[in-house]
């Protein structure tokens, strides 16, 4: 007779204060257990792993000022932060729309925004990308008293090795949004030309060696994040002048890999084309009065909201759009630096 009770395993005991891995995280990755170690992080200024923090929360309260039985949408749910501040103000009466192309993602913060008592009768979620917000129109009777939309990437993704979104950890070259749809970025090297690559490179990050990069890169065989680094790493060491001294050196070409994964990430999701989609549709969205927040991090994006807002003002479109962009407060980029380069816009439909 044999026993079929499993052998005892052992927990991986927590690798110190600061664990490195990120499923070595694991207090991190269960805020329910490990509450007093979330705090510790977010005193640090960092975002606890497998977690979103929400950037500039009151400013887009006071942009979209959500009354009892408005209807809203939050075209970029993510973590649901921002839709889960504007929900409570929108009842009685009232309900919120949420729309993310993350199949990953989308499930858990629909199951957590469940779980603070929002059911479906005041919060519907779709997984869909927002360029198809118009789809939604006929759920929402007609349109919308608010829209928000935070265009940046949620920290979920780029905490997560697994998702490939950053050089920081081995992963799968992968950067897409949504994994089950479209070309990944080791499939973008292999097929684009080095003339595409070079241009993308530019448009995509400003990125001031756009040529050397692209003669590198195109045509290479890539299947994880790290290889990309590597021959980024080596191919700024060939270009960058002797002369450089190895700490300016190491700064530089880690903004250059910063830049060059910005670059292939808004390629392979089209973020610019969904951007420009989106804002097209925005006005036949919202009811007379209807208030938009957007918020982005990229200068391509600010200067897509920017341009389609005054246009719209000027045309009669809105009746009132931001002069400038608003910034985070100093005590929020303090308290996390990740919202240091946020542009909020707002307009307001005639």
């Amino acid at each position: 007779m044999t026993d079929a009770t499993p052998p005892h395993k052992r927990r991986v005991r927590y690798s110190g204060t600061h664990p490195r891995q990120f499923e070595d995280k694991y207090k991190e990755l269960d805020p329910v257990r490990h509450a007093a170690e979330i705090d510790k992080v977010m005193q640090r200024g960092q975002t606890p792993a497998g977690m979103h923090r929400s950037i500039c929360v009151d400013e887009i309260l006071a942009i979209l000022n959500p009354q009892p039985d408005e209807t809203g949408l939050d075209v970029t749910l993510g973590f649901g932060g921002h839709t889960q501040t504007l929900l409570p103000r929108v009842l009685p009466g009232g309900r919120m729309f949420g729309m993310d192309v993350d199949p990953i993602e989308l499930p858990r913060t629909t199951a957590r925004l469940r779980a603070l008592g929002f059911d479906e009768a005041v919060l519907t979620t779709h997984r869909s990308n927002f360029s198809e917000l118009a789809t939604l129109l006929p759920q929402a009777g007609g349109g919308f008293d608010f829209v928000l939309a935070d265009l940046g990437v949620s920290s979920m993704q780029i905490d997560n090795p697994s998702r490939g979104f950053s050089f920081r950890a081995d992963g799968p070259l992968d950067l897409r949004l949504d994994p089950t749809s479209g070309q990944s970025a080791s499939e973008l090297l292999l097929t684009v030309t080095r003339h595409a690559l070079r241009d993308l490179l530019t448009d995509n990050a400003d990125e001031p060696f756009a040529v050397p990069l692209a003669a590198a890169l195109q045509g290479q065989y890539l299947q994880t994040t790290v290889q990309l680094a590597d021959l980024v790493r080596s191919t700024m060491d060939a270009t960058y002048k002797r002369s450089m001294p190895a700490e300016e050196r190491l700064t530089e070409t880690k903004k250059v890999l910063q830049r060059t994964f910005q670059a292939l990430r808004i390629e392979v999701n089209d973020e610019f084309g969904v951007l420009d989609t989106l804002l097209a549709a925005l006005p036949a969205c919202l009811r007379p009065g209807g208030r938009v927040a957007i918020l982005s991090f990229h200068s391509g994006e600010d200067r897509r909201v920017k341009k389609a807002f005054q246009t719209g003002e000027r045309n009669g479109t809105y009746l009132r759009v931001a002069p400038d962009p608003l910034r985070a407060s100093f005590e929020e980029r303090r308290a996390n630096p990740r919202s240091t380069s946020a542009k909020l816009r707002w307009a307001v439909r005639a």
